[in-house]
Parts: structure tokens; C-alpha cells; sequence
């Protein structure tokens, strides 16, 4: 008779390694459910695209009527400026009986008009700070039809055309190598921004109708086309659609408190005079007011869509990320758009008004009073302004985006998360049951 003998044996387990599981196509079904966006995301979203459209289409509707109650229905009046022709300098004559510094001629080859092909005299400027006209140079002369012909002509003005075709040549070739389709979309919207200010916009203005009012249509029908051309009918673009709106209406009002308190009179600028001389009747301080709305609308698209942008990215990340915690990581980024934006736009006005700023510094009077001039003071309120709408535009963005595009949260504890994302940015670390080994314990009967 045998006895079983049972050998315990020790054996030194290795930790259990679980392959990684790959990354779902976020495309499909299990993707969604992976980024926490089934069903039920799904349904939340087509909500939202249909709140977001909701509050468009009545804005989108009421531009329309604007467009079509204000557009001018007569042509612009008109101020006879002479007829103009081109022409090229071929050499450069004094005058018989002047001296060079009071009387000068240009020898000419019009290229254009009732005298092209012919060489003719015309008058060129001439004192203190007129430009020199030398041979070879292309030349805009302003005709005098009823003048002898070596009279009849004056020099004007330089061409310029050739080079502005270059530099716009240049211009849409990079944005359209660097964004391709995205910048032949963005080229389309700048001319659409164009074809609104020189063929609605002025007329209507000129026609008459309330310039605030002109400008905040012409500006919201910019805003609509310009930004679905260039990124597309898309829920972002909708919401920041949205925020460009509602930025550009804070923008308005404030500028209009502005220049009511300011006691602005729009009148500081020769362009405004002149318009006055011509008998326009035109609001000045209205005529103000639309050119801060429309300056201040392409700084807020740009601020707009990036913080949408920066919104949507971040709830693409984490659908399930709560509404407080989405408004915290978008403002984050706007915080330093704005501080590179609000300092752009000042460095912007201060260039295009850099000769009035070089005159008052050279003015005997002080501080206070060259700012607190009507003349500065038009420009203090315009950068102001729009930097304070800029500001604005950041949270309104922000909070519209967010408030559209949050969910709720999904654990205690660890708000904004499920388990399934923590789990996943946390890493797992699982310990199986261990199995039994086989094939050292052995029974055997004799």
C-alpha cells in the first residue's frame, strides 16, 4: 500500500500586464461612448445647434429687412472733381517769366483721355512740401477740357495702381498658401466686406439715412457672411456669431455714452467739414459713431472666434466638463488674447494718428489740454472704446460658448469627470485573481 505524498510548491508570480487598449475611432458609436458622448450627447447637441439657430435666424432676418428698408434707392450726390488722365513725364521745362521755386512744367505723353498719344505741357507742383515730379515718372493729370491744350492739363497726383495690385497679388497669395481653401473662403468674405461698405454702407449714409443705424446693419450683414464663408456653417461659428453681436451692440451703446458725455461733435475732422461745405446732410456725431461700430468689428471677429474656438476644444476633450470649470479654461485663454489685442489696437490708432501726435508735441500747450481737445480726444474715445469691447467680448464669448456647449457634471467628487475619463486620465492599475498553477501537485495511487 502506497501513500499520496503532496508536494506544496513555491512558485514566484509575475504581475499580471493588460495590453492597452486601443484608442476608439471617435467617430463611431464606441468612440462617443469613450469620450462620454452617446445617445444622449448626441441629442444634447442637435439641441443646442437648435437653440443656436433659434436666436440667429430672427437676427439674421431683421439684418435683411435693414438691408432692404436702408438701401438707397437714388445714386449718391456727386462733386464735380474734373476729369482725370494718366500720363508719363518725359522731361521738365521752367517757366519763361517765374522763378523754378514759383513756377514749374512738366513735358507729358498722355496715356489716356481726349489727348492720348500726344506730348503736351502741363503745370507741376511746386513749394514747400510738394512732391518732385522727375522724368520717366507715371504721373495723374487733372484736364481742363476748355483750355488750350499746352494749358489744359495740371499734375496732380502720382500712379500708384500697378504697385497696389502687386502688394494685393502678394497679400492673397500667402493667405491662400498658408489657410488654401479656408483663405480662398476668407479673400471671398473681403470682398463681400467691400462690396457692403462701398455699395450700401456710403450711399446710404450719403442718402441720408441714420448713419448708426446704417452701420450697425452693414455690420452685422459683414459679420454673417464674412464668418460662414471663411470657417464654415458650423454650431462654433453660430455661437460666435452670437458673441460678435452681442459685443458689437455693448460697443454701440457705449460709444454713444461716450460721445454724449464727451460733448463729441464730429466735426473735428476735415473729412466731416468738407462733407458739411458740400451741403451733405449728414449727422456728424452719428457719422462718428459708425466709424467706431464698423473699426471695432474686425477686431471682435478675430477675439470671437478664437475664444469660441478654445471653448470647443476644450468641451471636445472632456464632454462631460461642467459649465463653471468650461468658463475657467476659456477665460484663461482669453486673458492673454486680450492683453496682446487691447495693445494692437492702441498701437493701431496711435500709427494712423501719429502726424497729429507729432503736431501737438510740438505744441506749447499742456497735457491735459491736447488730450482733452475735441481733435484727440475723438481719437482717446475711438481706441477706448474699442478696447473696452474687446474686453467685453472675452467673457460674453466665453460664457455664451460655455453656457451653450456644457454639460452637467457627472461625479461627486470629482465634478466636470465620469468615472471612465478618470479612469483614463489617471491610468489604471488592476489586479486580477490570480489562477492556479497546474502540473506540480500530483496524486498518485499505488
Amino acid at each position: 500500500m502506497s501513500t499520496a505524498i503532496v508536494r506544496p510548491t513555491l512558485t514566484s508570480r509575475a504581475p499580471d500586464v493588460t495590453e492597452p487598449t486601443p484608442a476608439a475611432d471617435p467617430g463611431t458609436r464606441a468612440g462617443r461612448r469613450a469620450r462620454g458622448g452617446g445617445p444622449a450627447q448626441t441629442g444634447r447637441d442637435s439641441r443646442v445647434g437648435r437653440l443656436v439657430l433659434a436666436l440667429l435666424v430672427p437676427l439674421a432676418a431683421a439684418t435683411v429687412v435693414g438691408l432692404v428698408l436702408l438701401w438707397p434707392s437714388e445714386d449718391p450726390p456727386a462733386v464735380e472733381s474734373g476729369e482725370l488722365v494718366t500720363a508719363t513725364v518725359t522731361g521738365i521745362q521752367a517757366c519763361p517769366d517765374l522763378p523754378p521755386d514759383q513756377c514749374s512744367l512738366a513735358e507729358v505723353l498722355v496715356t489716356s483721355g481726349l489727348d492720348a498719344g500726344q506730348t503736351l505741357l502741363a503745370g507741376a507742383p511746386v513749394g514747400v512740401g510738394a512732391p518732385e515730379v522727375a522724368v520717366g515718372d507715371d504721373v495723374v493729370l487733372q484736364a481742363n477740357i476748355d483750355a488750350p491744350p499746352d494749358e489744359r492739363y495740371v499734375v496732380v497726383d502720382f500712379q500708384r495702381g500697378p504697385v497696389l495690385w502687386v502688394l494685393a497679388a502678394l497679400f492673397a497669395i500667402a493667405v491662400v498658401a498658408l489657410a488654401r481653401w479656408r483663405g480662398i473662403a476668407a479673400l471671398v468674405g473681403l470682398g463681400v466686406s467691400l462690396a457692403l461698405l462701398t455699395g450700401f454702407v456710403l450711399p446710404a449714409v450719403l442718402a441720408g439715412s441714420p448713419p448708426l443705424l446704417v452701420a450697425t446693419v452693414g455690420a452685422a450683414a459683414i459679420a454673417i457672411i464674412t464668418m460662414v464663408l471663411a470657417h464654415g456653417p458650423s454650431l462654433r461659428t453660430g455661437v460666435a456669431l452670437l458673441g460678435t453681436l452681442l459685443s458689437l451692440t455693448l460697443t454701440a451703446v457705449l460709444g454713444a455714452v461716450a460721445i454724449e458725455l464727451g460733448e463729441l461733435t464730429g466735426l473735428a475732422d476735415e473729412s466731416s467739414a468738407f462733407l458739411q461745405a458740400f451741403g451733405v446732410e449728414i449727422d456728424p456725431r452719428g457719422l462718428l459713431l459708425a466709424g467706431l461700430v464698423i473699426g471695432a468689428l474686425g477686431v471682435l471677429d478675430d477675439v470671437t472666434i478664437t475664444q469660441t474656438a478654445a471653448v470647443a476644444e476644450v468641451h471636445a476633450a472632456d464632454p462631460s466638463l461642467p459649465r463653471r470649470r468650461l468658463l475657467a479654461s476659456g477665460l484663461r485663454v482669453g486673458r492673454d488674447h486680450v492683453a496682446a489685442t487691447v495693445n494692437t489696437l492702441v498701437l493701431a490708432y496711435a500709427g494712423a494718428a501719429l502726424p497729429l501726435l507729432l503736431l501737438f508735441t510740438l505744441s506749447t500747450s499742456g497735457l491735459s489740454q491736447v488730450v482733452t481737445s475735441e481733435l484727440v480726444a475723438t481719437e482717446v474715445v475711438r481706441t477706448l472704446v474699442g478696447a473696452i469691447g474687446i474686453v467685453a467680448a472675452v467673457p460674453v464669448t466665453t460664457a455664451l460658448a460655455a453656457a451653450l456647449l456644457a454639460g452637467p457634471s457627472s461625479e461627486p467628487g470629482y465634478p466636470g469627470r465620469s468615472p471612465r475619463s478618470v479612469r483614463d486620465s489617471l491610468g489604471a492599475s488592476s489586479a486580477y485573481p490570480t489562477t492556479p498553477s497546474s502540473g506540480d501537485t500530483t496524486d498518485r495511487a499505488q
